[in-house]
């Protein structure tokens, strides 16, 4: 070999290790930035959120998180972020901390030690609030009004419900504030882990395949009426992913599709009559009441005993509205209760 053509040789594979070189380093390079902005720009600001009261922008990643009124401080919990403040739960707390079990057990998992709880039970404490100095204020599960809108929006961009109050599902509660946090893809993560979850564990339930169930609340006190929740409220909608339907017979009944709850008169108790199982909130002396009572009583459901009725005492009777800290909480207790309502349907 010359040694021109050696000089060629050496070139060649000098060229060609830059080029292997060059392209490894171009191919890290684009791995890299993908990663990070995966992990901190996962949305594009601002953020626009569409609302009942009009359009929330959030103008820069949030990182003071406030969640107010029920269940909203569980989606940045479950996403691993304690929020600076957020209302305590007002009802299924057994002692003075305003946490629900699920909520409890999630601050102890992220290593939270003295979380910032709102007692706003009778309203909300708008000096808290302010005083937590929230980038965003998370309400998507809420029954905040316009005026409580915008006088919270003059403390830091809010998210709230889109349509009605009340009626906002786990689903949407979820993707409307893990968005509001800047972590929707997250959020969507989280729900499909979720409902995973949901599926499996329905699988051990066949007897609840196309059953027809209706929340209903009634009151021992008073057995003139009752209330049933309507499909648009959180509590039917999880009975919906049950694989549970309400009987057209009531649906019909339901006239402002947006309302979480109707009022009847118990002579209407026949509304009711193609309801495979009823769920509400209540114990044994409340279905011994029912079973006695002339016009109730005859309602088949009743009749029968396929009655998921949630005592004060269990966790369900807060998980009933869910978010998806206390659904992996309450799922079994919750499937087995509905199951052996479902085992009575003949």
């Amino acid at each position: 070999m010359t040694r021109l053509n050696k000089i060629n040789s050496v070139f060649l594979l000098l060229l060609c290790t830059l080029f292997l070189v060059g392209g490894c380093q171009s191919n890290q390079a684009k791995q890299t930035q993908q990663n990070v902005s995966e992990k901190n720009n996962e949305s594009q600001y601002p953020i626009k959120i569409k609302n009942k009261f009009g359009t929330t922008v959030i103008k820069q990643k949030p990182q003071r998180i406030v969640t107010i009124q029920w269940g909203n401080q569980d989606i940045p919990l479950a996403l691993g972020v304690e929020p600076v403040g957020f209302s305590a739960a007002n009802f299924g707390v057994k002692d003075e901390s305003g946490l629900l079990p699920w909520t409890k057990k999630q601050l102890q998992k992220i290593g939270a030690k003295k979380p910032n709880v709102f007692r706003d039970t009778d309203g909300l404490d708008f000096e808290a609030i302010a005083d937590a100095r929230p980038d965003v204020i998370l309400a998507a599960y809420s029954g905040i009004t316009k005026e409580e809108y915008q006088k919270l929006s003059k403390i830091a961009p809010v998210v709230a419900y889109p349509k009605s109050a009340w009626t906002t599902s786990w689903k949407q509660q979820v993707r409307l504030n893990a968005k509001g946090m800047g972590k929707a893809k997250q959020g969507e993560r989280l729900i499909t882990k979720t409902q995973q979850k949901i599926t499996q564990a329905v699988k051990k339930y066949p007897q609840l395949k196309n059953k027809t169930v209706t929340w209903v609340n009634f009151s021992a006190q008073d057995l003139s009426k009752f209330q049933i929740y309507t499909p648009a409220d959180p509590r039917p909608a999880l009975l919906r992913e049950f694989g549970l339907q309400y009987p057209q017979s009531l649906t019909k009944e339901i006239k402002k599709q947006d309302a979480y709850s109707k009022d009847f008169s118990a002579e209407r108790a026949d509304v009711l009559n193609q309801t495979d199982i009823i769920v509400g909130y209540g114990d044994q002396k409340l279905y011994a009441a029912l079973k006695k009572d002339p016009v109730l009583g005859k309602i088949p459901a009743i009749k029968r005993g396929s009655v998921a009725f949630i005592d004060s005492d269990s966790p369900i009777v807060a998980a009933g509205t869910p978010t998806p800290l206390s659904i992996d909480y309450t799922l079994t207790e919750y499937l087995s209760l509905l199951g052996k309502a479902a085992g009575k349907v003949q």
